[in-house]
């Protein structure tokens, strides 16, 4: 193992071979600045004070040749060679650090959100609320299935959390849920985890942008903000394939009509059958709308390939990299966990 020193968390932690610096952190209840975990979005970059490291596969966009010259790496893809010291370099005074708990679950209810997504609600018994800031994430162990993380798709304070599964072909713990789960089983539950959340301070404009199951986290940011006071314009987008892969429509509707800061506009990537639905692609349609992104904030989960889109849609319309929070919702192709 290598020793870590994490400047920011006053802590050194060992990293067992095959790991990165990142899941180490996590592991260790370091509330280290992360989004997508896949070297997409420069949330976790990190100044190497000293040490080696090795740099698994990332986007340029993410870290550039020239960041990475000035001694920059990404937590998230970094494999320590040696021990190591390092400091993240956010500036962000917002991130979340809660208490993270264990709590023993059961099934509330489970249905069908669309054809390949399940609604999924946990009652947490008697135990306290989770405390957790909207947009963050959860680890979710159901009996005789992996472990996998999924994004809170409501805010704090409840006494019954709601996850939104898509199911994966051949994922052992999708094809559980889908399958096999029902009303009273067993689920544990650890978190929270994630820093792509609803920064309460924020008085600009704020972007949602979801795709498929992304929508979870993207429902807990826009409730909590809305519920909170928050009059800023909120400009919401959800990206799906066809109208069967929508979901959450008429709940949507329905806060634009009690919020008037509030705009949901779907997306259909597909050509719409009834007429009714903006078709292209997500990002087209960003694109076409928003032309200028300084002072925003941008939360943005889905798919890899539509994070990484926003990402370069965003940032080539002036949005900070700093406002940009993303979480990417992964399968067991892209050879990382499901969430």
């Amino acid at each position: 193992m290598k020793q870590i020193e994490i400047r920011q968390a006053a802590r050194t932690i060992a990293v067992p071979e095959g790991m990165t610096i990142l899941q180490a952190a996590l592991a260790n209840s370091i509330a280290y600045p992360h989004g997508c975990r896949s070297g997409r979005c420069g949330s976790c970059k990190s100044r190497l004070i000293s040490g080696e490291v090795e740099l698994l596969k990332h986007s340029g966009f993410a870290l550039s040749d020239e960041e990475k010259s000035q001694g920059l790496i990404l937590a998230c893809c970094a494999l320590p060679r040696t021990d190591a010291i390092l400091a993240w370099v956010s500036g962000d005074e917002q991130l979340p650090d809660h208490p993270r708990r264990q709590l023993d679950c059961r099934v509330k209810a489970i249905d069908n959100a669309t054809h390949d997504i399940k609604r999924l609600q946990l009652d947490i018994g008697e135990a306290e609320p989770l405390v957790f800031t909207a947009g963050q994430y959860a680890r979710l162990t159901f009996p005789g299935a992996p472990a996998r993380d999924y994004s809170m798709a409501n805010g704090p304070g409840e006494r019954v959390l709601e996850f939104h599964i898509r199911r994966v072909p051949d994922g052992a713990t999708t094809e559980h849920v889908h399958q096999r789960l029902r009303p009273g089983d067993p689920v544990v539950l650890e978190g929270p985890f994630g820093s792509a959340c609803l920064r309460e301070q924020h008085a600009g404009p704020i972007l949602c942008i979801a795709g498929g199951s992304g929508l979870a986290p993207i429902k807990a940011i826009v409730e909590t903000a809305v519920a909170q006071g928050m009059k800023q314009p909120i400009h919401v987008y959800f990206g799906a394939r066809s109208e069967r892969d929508l979901y959450l429509v008429e709940h949507f509707q329905g806060l634009t009509q009690r919020y008037a800061n509030l705009r949901f506009i779907p997306v259909l990537s597909q050509a719409s059958v009834t007429g009714h639905w903006r078709t292209g692609y997500v990002t087209d349609a960003i694109a076409h709308d928003l032309t200028y992104l300084d002072g925003w904030k941008a939360y943005v989960a889905g798919p890899p390939l539509m994070v990484e889109a926003a990402m370069q849609i965003t940032r080539a319309r002036e949005l900070r990299a700093e406002d940009l929070h993303a979480d990417v919702f992964f399968t067991p192709t892209e050879k990382l966990e499901e969430t």
